[in-house]
């Protein structure tokens, strides 16, 4: 008797848990988590959280409609305008003036729209290494900005990580993990689609690199 396949969230989830915890344990997060940097840091970091989301967010009509990617095109989960509230609280009403990808970013940004224009399993990777770190992790973030630097709980400076659409994030993500078990997809795809779940991985922490060339790990 063949034993039960592994749910492919299973597959995602553990696949990507080496680069998870790179992410976690990055000198900038660790630094930003444990309060040592200041809210210019926190800034800088939303900022160039809002060009990948802008890119993950700006996805092809047609896409709503694909066997694949359709089901993950959700506006409760979108964070581009809660971003944008964000950066207006934390840069004033010119905050956009002057404001740059640095190279990670802007590599990070152009892989999720080679995605969605080509490859949408590819730009799913992205979805879920995105969206449900923010439900996840994300929180962690808020508690601590909230804290260090006085926000409003779940006001401004930290909507991005409020869901105010999703009520409950545990059912939502037992949802949304049935979704990725349902994808059409062949073992071969599922295998790129891992893959390029770790690649956004690696994405996101070469702008956590670069991040923390801009504010070194304190003393």
């Amino acid at each position: 008797m063949d034993a039960t396949p592994t749910p492919f969230s299973a597959l995602l989830r553990a696949a990507s848990h080496e680069q998870h915890t790179q992410v976690a344990g990055s000198a900038f997060m660790g630094d930003l988590l444990g309060g040592r940097l200041g809210v210019d840091a926190y800034r800088q970091y939303t900022e160039q959280l809002w060009f990948v989301y802008r890119a993950l967010e700006s996805v092809p009509e047609r896409l709503a409609e694909d066997p694949v990617a359709g089901p993950f095109v959700r506006l409760d989960l979108a964070r581009t305008a809660e971003l944008e509230r964000d950066l207006a609280h934390l840069g004033g009403p010119e905050w956009r003036s002057g404001l740059r990808p640095l190279p990670a970013t802007a590599e990070y940004a152009e892989r999720i729209t080679e995605c969605a224009r080509d490859w949408p399993a590819g730009l799913v990777a992205h979805h879920y290494t995105r969206y449900l770190g923010d439900l996840s992790g994300g929180q962690i973030v808020r508690g601590m900005a909230e804290k260090t630097w006085g926000f409003d709980r779940k006001g401004d400076g930290v909507r991005f990580y409020v869901f105010e659409s999703i009520p409950n994030p545990a059912s939502f993500k037992r949802d949304y993990r049935a979704l990725l078990d349902a994808l059409p997809l062949d073992d071969l795809e599922k295998q790129r689609v891992v893959d390029e779940c770790k690649h956004a991985y690696g994405l996101n922490t070469a702008i956590l690199h670069d991040l923390g060339r801009r504010f070194p790990l304190s003393a």
